[in-house]
């Protein structure tokens, strides 16, 4: 299973990825059910989880429901118990929308729910980070996961979404962390795909970002 799940990640563009996983996940969740393991985000429990990394493949970290990663639930159990964002009236803006979140937001009634991406089959708005075509101050809430360690102009992205984010408005923003890091790593000249996964993997990239604290 981790040798197939490894090559799948390796060889297929994510474009693909997510529209292989519609085929393939209502067949995972009838073959892994069982109450070892509970998914927060839907409730529903499996014998065991998936396996999941581009290089070193981790042990059931990946749910077979929702596609969640443990950030992913350690996000919603955060959303849910620590603040009102799930309850509050918004206006949501969320960047490369993961899977795990993309149907439930979509069925909140009073979200007014936008997703951005410039690939991603399931964005209603292609748009790029660094001139996004939304007014100023026109969001309540922003997620960004894991996308920040991609963008060139990394300044020019955070103040786009600076602009686009009402005052007082949340954001959350994820990339890749190395706490014994207290600069950021970059290195523009990689251009090759192995490459950057290889730093990816290790998680030495754009720290500076994790540390820095945007406020509207």
């Amino acid at each position: 299973m981790k040798k197939i799940f490894k090559f799948i990640l390796a060889n297929f563009p994510r474009p693909i990825l997510i529209k292989l996983s519609f085929i393939a996940q209502p067949l995972l969740v009838y073959f892994l059910k069982g109450n070892t393991y509970i998914d927060p985000i839907d409730g529903k429990g499996f014998r065991r989880f998936l396996p999941y990394g581009y290089g070193r493949q981790r042990e059931n970290v990946l749910s077979p429901s929702t596609l969640s990663l443990e950030r992913h639930r350690l996000l919603w159990l955060y959303l849910k118990s620590q603040t009102d964002f799930f309850i509050k009236p918004k206006k949501l803006l969320h960047f490369a929308p993961e899977q795990a979140f993309y149907k439930r937001f979509k069925k909140i009634k009073h979200f007014e729910y936008v997703t951005t991406d410039l690939n991603s089959p399931i964005a209603t708005v292609k748009a790029d980070i660094c001139n996004l075509p939304f007014e100023s101050n026109s969001f309540d809430s922003i997620l960004c996961n894991h996308v920040l360690e991609h963008i060139l102009d990394d300044t020019k992205a955070i103040q786009e979404l600076y602009r686009v984010m009402k005052p007082g408005g949340m954001g959350v923003f994820q990339i890749p962390q190395d706490l014994k890091r207290d600069i950021t790593f970059e290195d523009h000249t990689i251009t090759d795909l192995n490459k950057e996964l290889n730093y990816l993997v290790n998680m030495t990239m754009f720290v500076f970002m994790e540390r820095t604290i945007l406020k509207n």
